[in-house]
């Protein structure tokens, strides 16, 4: 991505994508989009099916998955693009026939997602390519805030953040650091705050909860965020697989388990 100014002394510039994998659309600009139009974006160097939906260009979540991440399950997928947070829009019966009649979607198939053109190179990048950390400033931090309990504000730290667990966000309030993970669980009674019942209850959830402060923020702030947030997502993390010994203690129990319960 092209280094682009954000307000203040100094530039946040975004990696740059291997060559080989410049992606092109070919569909026309913004302004001449129409409801339902078929298009192709050129994703990884794969011709993806894109349709005009909500006067916004998406992209066939399905074809992607059968094609750039055929490789991947779909349980790695789900689980992958509920951690980064990307939402699918449904498409109408009507919408589902154009993606069929594009090539995009077998016959039998009963419904589709949608997902942006950002949002599909997230999700591929973060299977596809290298979860490097966007480079910032120096002592940059995102201003961010939650809303879970009685909610609370900090400063997320990139340069600290080099582990899922890593203490990379400064409470405002009381100045105490925090990983993700934990800092969605502290909050602060402020006079202004309402009550929010928690619902985080799974590792990824603080991508979910956790947001910039700033609403308006810059559209490069914001991709800097997204970038960060993929990071040490748990999609590569694999079990050791049990010693010779723990099985053979495991068959050994399993094959005395009718004795003992007779015994009884």
């Amino acid at each position: 991505m092209e280094k682009s100014l954000l307000p203040g002394p100094k530039d946040i510039v975004m990696a740059t994508p291997p060559s080989s994998f410049q992606q092109e659309p070919l569909t026309p600009p913004r302004s001449s989009l129409k409801p339902n139009q078929v298009g192709h974006v050129i994703l990884y160097g794969v011709p993806i099916v894109s349709l005009v939906i909500d006067n916004q260009e998406r992209l066939c979540l399905a074809q992607i998955s059968n094609t750039l991440l055929k490789n991947f399950s779909y349980n790695e997928i789900h689980n992958r693009r509920v951690a980064l947070g990307i939402t699918c829009v449904q498409c109408t019966p009507v919408q589902l026939e154009i993606l069929r009649r594009a090539g995009a979607m077998p016959i039998s198939s009963r419904r589709c997602g949608m997902i942006t053109k950002r949002e599909a190179e997230r999700l591929c990048k973060s299977f596809l390519g290298e979860n490097s950390p966007p480079k910032l400033p120096d002592n940059f931090a995102f201003d961010v805030t939650h809303e879970c309990a009685w909610g609370s504000r900090g400063s997320f730290i990139p340069a600290r953040y080099n582990s899922s667990r890593a203490k990379c966000i400064k409470c405002t309030y009381c100045n105490m650091y925090f990983s993700p993970n934990k800092f969605i669980f502290h909050s602060h009674r402020t006079p202004e705050a309402k009550y929010t019942q928690p619902d985080a209850a799974n590792f990824n959830s603080w991508r979910r909860h956790l947001k910039l402060t700033d609403k308006t923020s810059p559209e490069d702030l914001l991709f800097a965020w997204e970038d960060v947030k993929a990071m040490f997502n748990g999609g590569s993390r694999k079990r050791a697989l049990p010693s010779s010994n723990f099985v053979f203690c495991l068959m050994a129990t399993l094959c005395l388990l009718p004795f003992v319960t007779s015994a009884y």
